[in-house]
């Protein structure tokens, strides 16, 4: 039988900005809409000698042998796709974020594609803004001078399982290469200065919609505990000066800038927002929002929410690859915190270990620091739900009490009561969960991971709808959180117990691929929908693979994780995802008793 290659190529990933919106709003013609896009990447990815791997959902996974080629067909297509908006209301309009990465793949027998190739590609499709392209240092070092298109590099950015940054690069615009000059010393705690947002609309009017968003971000982001927020008295005073981002990091003492923009145009309105590293100059992190201007404090919230969330994200990644950098000898509490999370978040066994001994040590080192404690409690959960201890309530009991402690040594820490919250899924208690992850959410509304315990236990407790707004909140503010393949696989399950097979299927794949090593839940949800769907091939392929990643698979080693206490009381709430399972091909001598 034929075996998995490994082989360099150039991989494209595409996904559709603000989907699910436009399938909110017309479900027939998103489809019809993106069947047309889908035939133009297919025309257009044959046409440079590429070949389409996968569409699962909204996206489109192609790849090529030569890089140059991927590049060319990536403007292509956005040249060709906004063509066709031409002819579309403002609304309606398609637009694909499109990514590219030149990296090592494994190509399966199927022609699927795995490899940190593709995580890297994808990392680039999220950074691209709605119709434009993202591409890897590796992809602009081969396609430097070989194409008309300027790049515009937007600096380094974390990507899960690679141990360094990638350099990230934007097409159209030419890099700005300006010198840094030598920074002032930083303080020891993360800090950030939110401008003034630029009016670019030629209407005064806009002038306190763009002063109210960056009020409101200002406010937001005092709410996170870990962060010092500059004053708005100390940052308007650059307002309506254009100054050097690293000058305003040495005069305001701060690690980090946010700056952007508001631009009017008849009931549309766009707001973009950057964050930049104000000790190099280099842009971590931007965004562009279109919206219509329906209700603007409503659009007002929206932005700041989504801003505040991916702000967060993008602040926490860079946190923890600076710590993980430093010598370990030189850690101190805060640092030995975000070194943990880089390690938490790698979701093995070894990484969940040495997190907990960072956390431990951080705690040690400031006894009145509760985030640690928060953590380490967390690590514990995740132990217990990836089943990599044997006493499962051995590792409750001590999550349970350190995010108790951490409570209280800070009650208005939201982690605590995240840690608390998964703590109490995992023992049954849905109630009190829900409980305990409304009052993180209270405490910080933008927090990602708390909407999804939220949702993780609705769905636990069988309230399949709201758990399904949740989750999609949670992914939406926080799209490139190290959970998402978490927030993926939950709503996964959701959609499969509520029979929408097409959308469980989507979202076990968005999953698979974000998930830093295979998850044998998430692949039986895949083989489940697939089952559903009749599409028998696929569904075969996806329980080979239940079967390699655990050769004695049984349903109960699933169901162990969601309820490690009282798995058989699931079987009637989770008969729809094993029917499933048989469909696919699962033999009934591979199944243990208590499951009929």
């Amino acid at each position: 039988m034929a075996e998995a290659k490994r082989r360099l190529a150039a991989i494209l990933a595409a996904d559709v900005a603000g989907y699910s919106r436009l399938m909110g709003d017309d479900e027939q013609a998103t489809l019809d809409t993106l069947n047309s896009c889908r035939d133009v990447f297919r025309d257009r990815v044959s046409d440079r000698h590429g070949r389409v791997v996968d569409t699962a959902g909204d996206s489109v996974l192609a790849v090529f042998d030569s890089v140059v080629e991927a590049v060319a067909c990536a403007t292509t297509v956005q040249a060709e796709i906004a063509g066709r908006n031409s002819d579309l209301a403002e609304a309606r309009r398609m637009r694909f974020r499109i990514g590219i990465n030149l990296g090592d793949v494994i190509e399966q027998v199927d022609g699927t594609l795995y490899g940190d190739g593709v995580n890297v590609a994808a990392r680039m499709e999220t950074l691209a803004e709605p119709g434009g392209i993202c591409v890897s240092g590796k992809v602009f070092d081969e396609v430097e001078g070989k194409s008309d298109h300027g790049f515009e590099d937007i600096g380094e950015h974390e990507v899960k399982n690679i141990a360094r940054p990638v350099r990230a690069y934007r097409i159209g615009t030419n890099a700005d290469h300006a010198s840094s000059p030598q920074p002032l010393p930083l303080p020891d705690k993360p800090s950030i200065a939110v401008l003034p947002f630029d009016n670019l609309s030629g209407d005064k009017e806009q002038e306190y919609f763009a002063d109210g968003i960056a009020e409101d971000l200002i406010t937001a982001l005092s709410r996170i505990r870990w962060l010092f927020v500059t004053a708005r008295n100390s940052t308007f005073t650059y307002k309506g000066h254009s100054a050097d981002v690293r000058r305003i990091g040495e005069e305001l003492g701060v690690h980090y800038v946010v700056e952007g923009s508001v631009r009017k145009g008849g009931e549309r309105i766009r707001i973009t927002a950057q964050l930049v590293d104000a000790a190099s100059g280099n842009h971590i992190w931007a965004e562009r929002y279109d919206r219509n201007l329906a209700d603007i404090f409503v659009l007002q919230d929206e932005i700041v929410e989504t801003l505040v969330a991916a702000l967060q994200t993008e602040l926490g990644e860079f946190e923890r690859e600076r710590a993980h950098r430093k010598p370990p000898e030189n850690l101190d509490a805060w640092e030995s915190y975000q070194r943990g999370l880089w390690h938490l978040w790698q979701l093995d066994e070894t990484g969940l270990a040495e997190a907990r001994r960072l956390f431990q040590l951080a705690a040690k080192l400031d006894p009145g620091f509760a985030q640690p404690l928060a953590a380490c409690a967390y690590a514990l959960v995740v132990e217990v739900s990836h089943r990599l201890i044997d006493d499962v309530a051995e590792n409750l009991d001590q999550a349970f009490a350190l995010a108790n402690r951490a409570a209280g040594l800070d009650n208005k820490e939201p982690m605590s009561y995240f840690s608390l919250g998964r703590v109490l899924t995992l023992r049954g208690d849905c109630d009190g969960a829900i409980e305990e992850f409304q009052t993180a959410i209270e405490l910080n509304p933008n927090l990602a991971v708390a909407h999804f315990g939220l949702g993780h236990a609705l769905f636990m407790a069988g309230h399949l709808q709201e758990a399904i707004h949740c989750l999609g909140h949670a992914i939406r503010l926080s799209p490139s959180d190290p959970l998402v393949c978490g927030f993926y696989h939950v709503r996964a399950w959701t959609y499969l117990l509520l029979g929408n097979y097409e959308e469980a299927a989507h979202d076990a794949r968005r999953s698979i691929r974000r998930y830093p090593s295979p998850n044998l839940a998430v692949h039986t949800v895949l083989a489940s929908a697939l089952g559903h769907l009749d599409r028998r091939e696929e569904a075969k392929i996806a329980l080979d693979k239940v079967f390699e990643i655990k050769p004695d698979f049984i349903p109960e080693d699933v169901l162990l994780t969601s309820s490690p206490f009282n798995p058989e009381a699931l079987l009637p709430t989770f008969k729809e995802w094993f029917d499933g399972l048989r469909k696919a091909g699962l033999d009934t001598p591979n199944t243990s008793e208590p499951i009929k």
